[in-house]
């Protein structure tokens, strides 16, 4: 297969729907945000799932972006950079949550409660200084850049409109579910995760069908051959 823009934006959309997989999919059982889960098996397994998931998004928002940049304007741009800046600043936090929590578990307790606070809504001992609002800016810039990606890619009518507008309204959604218990406002991604995987899918879906088309004609081209014959 040729490196072509078609075929690296094809395989965005692959990114993208794993990744949308995966974040649905962890949301009803990932750990609890407290000191016990850190060093337990189940963090151990989730965790670095959360960060390949990271690196997933960033590539999969590039290829939707990509896909349908012409179309999508400024409001496209717009909302690509701000879910994409959402997505950098989450993997740093999660990068700590891999590789620096569990190691300072035992060291460190009080960091590790304080860090997890920022997540859980329960405030630790320590200052972790800017960490608490650049925390609440990924949830701000997570909920205006889903809701813009939404609605340019509704405006754009090149990818589906159902998941591009649960995309929009999930986002919209986000600030409800503060009100929620903390473990319960997990399951309020998975719609996220649900709109964000079918846009990949429909993406990486559409390449494909465009290779097998370019390969073996068009289906009136081989209904055309087929009657010659």
């Amino acid at each position: 297969m040729k490196t072509t823009a078609s075929n690296l934006i094809r395989w965005s959309g692959l990114a993208a729907m794993a990744a949308g997989i995966i974040f649905a999919g962890i949301q009803p059982i990932h750990p609890p945000d407290v000191l016990s889960s850190v060093t337990t098996g189940a963090w151990a397994i989730i965790m670095p799932l959360k960060l390949a998931m990271c690196l997933l998004f960033l590539i999969g928002i590039v290829g939707l972006y990509t896909r349908q940049v012409e179309q999508a304007g400024w409001l496209g741009l717009a909302g690509f950079l701000l879910f994409s800046l959402s997505w950098w600043l989450q993997t740093g936090y999660v990068f700590a949550e891999v590789f620096i929590l569990p190691v300072l578990a035992t060291e460190a307790p009080q960091f590790v409660e304080s860090f997890l606070g920022i997540v859980n809504g329960s405030p630790g001992e320590m200052n972790l200084g800017a960490l608490v609002p650049t925390y609440a800016a990924v949830g701000i810039l997570y909920m205006l850049g889903g809701l813009l990606v939404g609605i340019a890619t509704l405006r754009a009518g090149i990818l589906p409109r159902w998941p591009a507008g649960l995309l929009a309204v999930t986002a919209v959604a986000t600030p409800a579910a503060v009100l929620l218990p903390h473990h319960i406002q997990r399951l309020a991604a998975v719609p996220m995760g649900i709109a964000l995987a079918w846009l990949g899918y429909a993406l990486w879906s559409e390449r494909r069908a465009q290779v097998s088309e370019s390969v073996l004609g068009t289906p009136s081209a081989r209904l055309h051959q087929a009657g010659a014959k």
